[in-house]
Order: structure tokens, then sequence, then C-alpha cells
């Protein structure tokens, strides 16, 4: 199976694993499974780094090139077919970021690792 992390997941699997719920490390454990990170989360992530609103315990490049070789992690391009769709969503979320994260599970039918309960909303299958 496939499974599309969210930025916070990413995060604290690597920060702080103890909030990554059990059903969530144990799916992402699961080598069976493939692990995607979206681009999207890429420059979401530099962008609050950038900004002062997020600290890594590494410089950001180090942080993400350790991130994306521990945890396995196949980056998930942002696509013209996944940004139509974010352009089509509700606005029941209004972080652009997580709109494309949930446009791209719903193209390609992947589970969201999140604890983000505005994901529902778009009927996507949250793993958390």
């Amino acid at each position: 199976m496939r499974l599309l992390l969210d930025t916070h997941t990413l995060i604290w699997s690597v920060e702080d694993p103890s909030r990554v719920s059990t059903t969530a490390m144990a799916s992402m454990a699961n080598t069976a499974n493939e692990r995607l990170l979206s681009a999207a989360s890429i420059l979401e992530l530099a962008i609050k780094v950038g900004q002062g609103k997020i600290t890594l315990s590494l410089p950001y490049r180090q942080w993400m090139d350790k991130a994306i070789s521990d945890l396995q992690l196949v980056i998930l391009p942002v696509t013209v077919e996944y940004a139509e769709r974010q352009s089509t969503l509700p606005p029941h979320h209004k972080d652009p970021f997580d709109r494309l994260i949930i446009a791209q599970a719903l193209v390609d039918g992947i589970p969201i690792v999140s604890s983000d309960v505005a994901f529902d909303s778009y009927h996507v299958t949250r793993v958390w």
C-alpha cells in the first residue's frame, strides 16, 4: 500500500515519534508499504523554517535529506493534475499545502497519514 505523509507527520516522525499514533507508526514501519512525501510538504517546511515558525534539530537541508533517507520516502511531485484537483475542492480546509496533499490523495487513491481530522471532510482515507 502507498501512504502519503502529512507534513506534521513527517516532522513528528523525526523530531518526536511519541506524538505519532501507534497505528500510524506501525503502518509506516511496515516495509510492504511505500511511504510518499508530497513536494508540497518539502516546500511548506522550507517556508516555515525560513519564517522561523518551525525549528528543526538540524539545518533544513541536512534535516530533510536525513528524513527522506531514514524514513525511505519517495517524493510525490506536484503536477498539473493535482493542482487542478486542488482547485475544485470545497473550502473545508484553508491551508493550501494540505489542500494539495488532499488532492494528491484523491487523484491517486492514497491514504494520508495525518492526525488532522479536517481531512475527513474530503472523504480521503486517513491513517492515524
